[in-house]
């Protein structure tokens, strides 16, 4: 955590790209649908979405001890470069090559954000569940048609979640 923090720039969501190569694909700690679970309920839950996803993978992966070391891997880099940027803020707001540095910044980082939302679209995908697929439908076009606010479209879909877990359970029930 410490070495993708160190080098991760564009926010949350970024992070979720790297910790998914680094825990799914290469270490293989967790899976992918787990991790498309956990960067959900990062997302869903008050507070920066890299130290949540932080929080719940290092406590999936190692319990308590897990889930404080990540969390502390995930805070100190950002919080040592923005020391650094504080005290020469004047410097860097006023150097046209910065500016320019972090304007090139923000097409990766726009990149690489795309690159999350194609791979956890493909997982809804896969599924080939036409309720999945009408949820992420919805939620793209009342986000991005309408302007919903991110919390009504994460309650709604928790609350079909819910709904479709509790028929779920009934017709296993009804099936024993």
């Amino acid at each position: 955590m410490l070495y993708i923090s160190t080098f991760t720039f564009g926010g949350g969501f970024v992070i979720i790209t790297f910790m998914k190569k680094k825990f799914v694909d290469e270490l293989h700690w967790i899976d992918e649908t787990e991790m498309l679970d956990l960067t959900a309920l990062a997302q869903s839950s008050p507070g920066a979405i890299a130290v949540n996803a932080a929080i719940l993978v290092g406590w999936r992966v190692a319990g308590f001890p897990g889930m404080a070391v990540a969390v502390l891997a995930t805070i100190i880099p950002p919080m040592v470069i923005l020391s650094v940027i504080s005290f020469f803020y004047a410097a860097f707001a006023a150097n046209t090559y910065v500016a320019m540095v972090l304007k090139g910044m923000q097409a990766g980082v726009a990149a690489v954000i795309l690159d999350v939302v194609v791979g956890l679209g493909a997982n809804v995908v896969k599924t080939k569940s036409i309720i999945h697929l009408a949820i992420m439908a919805a939620a793209f076009i009342a986000t991005f048609v309408y302007g919903v606010n991110v919390i009504y479209i994460i309650l709604g879909a928790a609350a079909i979640g819910i709904l479709l877990a509790m028929y779920d359970r009934k017709r296993k029930e009804e099936r024993q």
